[in-house]
């Protein structure tokens, strides 16, 4: 084999020696196995970016493990499918039992038991993009072991969709917040999800949760809590809408319990009518802008994060500055820090220039209330407005020169973090002389830089 190999013209490349090297292991399999093997070339590049362990291994190694898949029953075309969707069962890990095994028995159940194998065209690409929906599922993190009999009686779900789709679809009810594996079981105990469009129609929001039996008395709090959250929305956007009114466990527990059929009949036939009259008006002015584009890209972020086609939302896109991205981002950043969901875009309605800064910003806040000043993000509920004020002229001065008030026993209140922070100069400095005569010349000595301005 290496004389052989060292005579080719792609002996000067690693990539192209291994897969010519795997492409010959593959041909001696043939030699001896009158059924044969035939993995296609233009699929090897895939599986050696995926395990390129497999390409060093010996033709002994690989004829052996690919009979052995034959013990089991699959066929030729079956095996190469397997292979390529699945890599590990021919790297050296796969020698091992355990998750391997669990894998093939899944598949036995699946395409020989249940006999997906009648219904799959006889060619290496119809097992591939089979075998590669399959992975999907794991992937979802369910069980190897346990995925053979659910799947295996909805075969409809490998037949009828796409791999995109199977994962587009995953991806939709994780967004609620759910466990991937509670997304990949739900789509396989519900196939009929897989059927609707959950990305265009419009759904109003109110009527959705009175139809799924939300109580009078919490519908009330929506109301009242909420008003940034009604009126109508895309389906694609209503995991984050329910996660906006944390109501996103609540909905995908009804969903599991078979309201799922009620997603049909929320498409808003004429969802102009749904409108407020400023909301509209609002839509008539972005469009004879000069940056209606720009405008519609916020005005996106809104609704994606669960903003309504209302009022409020238009009053709070006018405060709002940045790019759709930017601004995901740096909502996202504040999420990653800790802050609740629905608490975060109650925070931007009250407050939506926090969203007008760069996410290192917006960090080094979050870290000093929580660190130096000892507070918890619940202190955000009460006075999002911390997040506006600028961290090294304002927040750290006012603060640290607080601490030091104290540590001398000048101040004996207790004052609330934004009596600390938001309190005009003028006020900030006549509380600091009715503490002591001298308080305020020392404020200005100790922060000669500090503002009344904000971020």
């Amino acid at each position: 084999m290496p004389s052989i190999l060292a005579r080719t013209p792609y002996s000067h490349s690693p990539i192209l020696f291994q897969r010519l090297h795997f492409r010959l292991i593959v041909s001696q399999a043939a030699s001896r196995n009158t059924s044969g093997f035939g993995f296609p070339w233009n699929r090897l590049g895939k599986l050696y970016k995926e395990k390129s362990s497999i390409f060093s291994r010996s033709s002994v190694e690989l004829t052996a493990k690919l009979s052995e898949f034959k013990k089991h029953g699959f066929t030729n075309v079956s095996v190469i499918g397997i292979c390529l969707a699945f890599p590990d069962v021919l790297s050296e890990e796969g020698e091992v039992g355990g998750e391997i095994d669990a894998l093939l028995t899944d598949l036995k159940l699946i395409c020989l038991d249940l006999d997906l194998e009648s219904s799959v065209e006889g060619n290496v690409d119809s097992w591939y993009e089979v075998c590669r929906k399959i992975r999907v599922f794991y992937d979802l993190n369910v069980e190897k072991g346990k995925l053979g009999e659910l799947m295996g009686r909805r075969k409809s779900i490998l037949l009828e969709h796409g791999e995109d789709v199977l994962a587009k679809m995953a991806e939709y009810f994780c967004r609620f917040g759910v466990k991937k594996e509670e997304a990949a079981l739900l789509l396989l105990e519900v196939p009929e999800l897989l059927n609707l469009d959950l990305e265009t129609p419009l759904v109003c929001v109110l009527k959705l949760l009175k139809d799924f039996n939300l109580s009078s008395e919490e519908l009330k709090n929506v109301s009242h809590t909420y008003g940034h959250v009604l009126g109508t929305n895309r389906m694609a956007n209503l995991p984050h809408v329910m996660k906006a009114l944390d109501l996103h466990a609540w909905f995908f527990n009804k969903i599991i319990n078979g309201n799922h059929q009620l997603f049909a009949s929320y498409v808003v036939n004429n969802p102009i009518e749904d409108h407020d009259k400023e909301f509209r008006d609002g839509l008539e002015k972005i469009q004879l802008s000069r940056t209606p584009i720009h405008t519609m890209g916020k005005l996106n972020f809104l609704h994606g994060i669960g903003f309504g086609e209302n009022a409020v939302t238009m009053r709070i896109l006018a405060h709002l500055h940045g790019t759709n991205s930017e601004l995901q981002e740096r909502f996202d950043c504040l999420l990653h820090s800790g802050v609740e969901f629905s608490k975060l875009c109650k925070m931007v309605r009250m407050h939506p220039k926090i969203l007008n800064q760069n996410p290192e910003t917006l960090e080094q806040k979050v870290n000093f209330l929580c660190g130096e000043m000892g507070s918890s993000l619940d202190c955000l509920d009460v006075f999002p407005g911390f997040l506006c004020f600028d961290l090294e002229k304002r927040i750290k001065p006012r603060f640290r020169f607080h601490m030091w008030l104290r540590e001398k026993g000048l101040c004996t209140k207790n004052y609330s973090i934004a009596s600390i922070i938001a309190t005009s100069e003028k006020t900030f400095v006549a509380r600091l002389s009715k503490m002591h005569p001298d308080a305020p010349k020392h404020w200005i000595e100790r922060f000669p830089h500090s503002t009344p301005l904000v971020s």
